[in-house]
């Protein structure tokens, strides 16, 4: 198997003889089907006999094939189905556990299985046997696609994980058969993938499992020396456990309700966390005791909480209630950290029998309520299933396995805080979440158009991180678009993969308008006027073109025009080649008229900029061109339109080495937004220069960007560099007048190079 250590060894048949008769008798009964029987007594029969010909199947299947400890291989399948006949798994995936390795190891085909058993149990096979193919080498998209396939065949159907879970839960169970040089691999993967995975799922007894098997084969001898101290510690403590014990029994009875109390240890990989991530030594580990109460129902968990509270002094700030507002993964619980005698702190957790098989065994718990009413529309939607949900959406927005590995990894480990929405409805979201994730979690529409944010009642900036109880209102504008900016500071997979997707169909479509301007005005040039567009009788002529150029399509040759990865005029001369071939030639007037008149400025060839280009077009920083200035384009290479000032020294040095890359561009008549450039103010060192000066720049209009104030400390004069926002040279010329005028400053110019800045 690609991803579980079974290392299936054929073994010869004529060898089993040979074994001796005490442990031919085990190894009979562990891979006979007695064993499994006794746990599925919440099937009717006709499914327990489904499930004995997929175990009659898989033992044929199986037949002569050896695990690593000598035992046959069909007791393998067999404790991955016990696993989900404890999860109360239906049927058709307790068929699948028995059957999960028939298609790998044993040659049976998907469609043997689908006449034997039924579609749904193929795919469940099938499903399981793609996620087994999955080699995970070092290779980060090797290793990324292979989760991308796992995750989503789980969002399709959560069984196929369970399966899985179960399928990994006994590999790790005996991994100390394996070669020792494989443990650090399996248990690696085990602890970053499918522990969180089980968590997420709410599956907590597999969870905790899960982790302690690895930790016990990644760290051995860390593993060993911490279950020395536990056990040393709690042969210390037994008599105060008991006392506890004791005590809280008799309150309980004093008030007849009938409880059941259960001791709770924490596992040794949380204690080790606990100590690795705040350098504590074991002693300092204060909570590695504490107590469930199994009571009858809801009301009576804050009861209990009351009589545990008049008996030992609560810690402040140690009470969670997670039954009002339960955990992503459906987790219900009262949470108390109490001062027990001693000094000792004793965690206590209060919830009934239903909320513990919900924390026990999370969304498996939930798939017999599915079995017993599939006419409840809200079943498919508890617990963990709107994760996987989530899942899919992130997956329509991300092509990229690596990427998708990337938004998923957030959302496995959630600490959530939980806030409201201004109609009060609550919102789960990971720790560390802002304005923005909110935005997004309502609806993608919403985070796309988020331009303002209040947290009750309050204006905040977008990258506020929200609180547990917070009141969070979205203000949205209909032409509003996300901000790259945004990807520094959102945590969550979803906002994640929205945001990138917007901004890349926005700079993709931006730079098709630019490239298709571009194209036109080489193919004028050439003395083409009409731009051979979608018509029918062209389609011959771009598909002759895309074979040179190499692209899949016209827009992505368009794109990458846009974005100066391919020259217009080579694709211009090409299409005149091959138009000229099918008989069409140039308009000789228009060709000596775009010759002659490419210099002057009246040239329809050049392109026009008001401003409103985004992504497609840039501003050099070198020099800053602003409307009023004579300019120039360039094509970079990958980069889009940069426009640099005519007499700039980096567009001179681009010219020399590069000048068929340059198109004629030109400011527009009406420009609809502001543009950056330099200001270089010197001024004498004295109280409130820096206020005056910004105040000059204030009443001219002129927006500050960013200052620079240098590093040469306190002399008598110093030198200002702001970066200021302004309409055109007019506009620039009034503010540096006014700066001039200023007391305190000595000159003010429009600097060439504020590349720094």
């Amino acid at each position: 198997m690609g991803s579980t250590p079974h290392h299936t060894l054929s073994a010869d048949p004529t060898a089993a003889p040979k074994a001796m008769p005490a442990v031919a008798a085990a190894n009979a009964a562990a891979a006979s089907f007695a064993g499994l029987t006794a746990k599925l007594d919440y099937l009717n029969p006709s499914d327990v006999e489904q499930v004995r010909l997929a175990y009659r199947f898989a033992d044929e299947a199986h037949l002569g094939q050896m695990r690593n400890n000598g035992e046959p291989y069909i007791t393998h399948p067999i404790a991955v189905a016990a696993q989900c006949a404890d999860w109360k798994l239906d049927a058709q995936a307790l068929m699948a556990a028995l059957l999960h390795d028939a298609i790998e190891d044993c040659g049976i085909t998907k469609i043997e299985l689908i006449e034997k058993f039924g579609s749904p149990v193929a795919e469940l096979v099938d499903g399981l046997t793609k996620l087994d193919k999955l080699q995970f080498n070092t290779r980060e998209e090797n290793q990324a696609e292979s989760f991308r396939k796992m995750l989503l065949a789980m969002a399709r159907d959560v069984r196929v994980i369970l399966i899985k879970l179960a399928d990994r839960s006994h590999n790790m169970r005996t991994l100390s058969d394996v070669p020792r040089t494989k443990w650090a691999r399996i248990s690696s993967e085990t602890l970053d993938i499918y522990a969180p995975i089980a968590h997420r799922l709410g599956l907590n007894q597999t969870y905790r499992e899960l982790q302690d098997l690895s930790f016990r084969h990644l760290r051995p001898w860390r593993y060993a020396t911490l279950s020395k101290a536990v056990a040393k510690a709690r042969s210390r403590r037994r008599d105060l456990i008991q006392k506890v014990q004791k005590e809280v029994e008799a309150v309980f009875a004093a008030v007849n309700m009938p409880i059941r109390i259960a001791g709770r240890e924490k596992t040794l990989y949380s204690i080790y966390k606990k100590m690795d991530d705040k350098h504590l030594s074991f002693a300092q580990v204060t909570d590695i005791y504490g107590f469930r109460v199994l009571v009858p129902g809801v009301t009576d968990c804050y009861t209990a909480l009351g009589l545990l509270h008049q008996l030992y002094k609560p810690v402040p700030g140690k009470f969670k209630d997670h039954i009002a507002i339960p955990k992503v993964n459906g987790y219900q619980s009262l949470h108390t950290t109490l001062v027990g005698p001693a000094g000792i702190n004793v965690e206590f957790q209060m919830r009934t029998e239903a909320m513990h098989v919900v924390a026990e065994s999370g969304v498996a718990a939930h798939w017999l309520y599915k079995v017993n009413n599939p006419d409840d529309p809200s079943g498919g939607d508890r617990l963990g299933t709107k994760w996987l949900q989530s899942l899919l959406d992130i997956q329509d927005e991300t092509r990229d396995a690596a990427e998708f590995w990337d938004h998923v990894k957030v959302d496995l480990f959630p600490d959530a805080v939980y806030v409201f929405t201004p109609k009060s409805q609550i919102m789960a979201l990971p720790r560390g979440a802002t304005v923005v994730d909110f935005a997004y979690a309502i609806h993608s529409n919403i985070g796309d158009r988020t331009v303002a944010a209040r947290i009750n009642g309050d204006q905040v900036p977008l990258r506020t991180e929200l609180k547990n109880g917070d009141v969070v209102e979205i203000v949205t504008a209909p032409t509003s678009t996300p901000n790259p900016a945004w990807l520094g500071f959102v945590r969550t997979g979803r906002a994640r993969s929205k945001i990138r997707h917007h901004l890349k169909t926005m700079a993709q479509t931006e730079s098709e308008s630019l490239g298709s301007r571009l194209l036109q005005q080489a193919l004028r040039a050439e003395g083409i006027d009409r731009f051979p567009d979608d018509d029918p009788a062209y389609e011959a002529l771009w598909e002759k073109v895309l074979r040179f150029t190499g692209n899949k399509s016209q827009q992505e040759l368009l794109t990458d025009i846009g974005l100066g990865k391919r020259i217009a005029n080579i694709v211009a001369k090409r299409m005149v080649t091959l138009l000229a071939d099918s008989g069409e030639r140039p308009d000789a007037l228009l060709l000596t008229r775009e010759r002659f008149t490419a210099h002057e400025s009246t040239s329809l060839g050049s392109i026009t900029l008001d401003g409103s280009e985004n992504a497609s077009v840039q501003f050099a920083t070198c020099c800053r061109p602003i409307p009023g200035d004579a300019i120039v384009g360039y094509l970079g290479r990958g980069e889009g339109l940069v426009v640099h000032q005519q007499g700039c020294q980096v567009a001179r040095k681009l010219l020399n080495k590069d000048s068929e890359r340059f198109i004629g561009v030109e400011w527009s008549d009406e420009p609809v937004r502001s543009f950056e450039t330099g200001v270089l103010v010197t001024v004498n060192n004295g109280k409130g220069v820096l206020a005056k000066v910004a105040a000059a720049l204030a009443s001219a209009e002129a927006d500050i960007i960013h200052i620079d104030m240098g590093q040469d400390g306190v002399q008598e004069a110093s030198d200002l560099r702001f970066v200021v926002a302004v309409r055109d040279t007019a506009h620039l010329d009034a503010a540096l007048r006014n700066l001039r005028r200023t007391p305190s400053v000595l000159r003010a110019m429009r600097s060439v190079s504020t590349s720094s800045a």
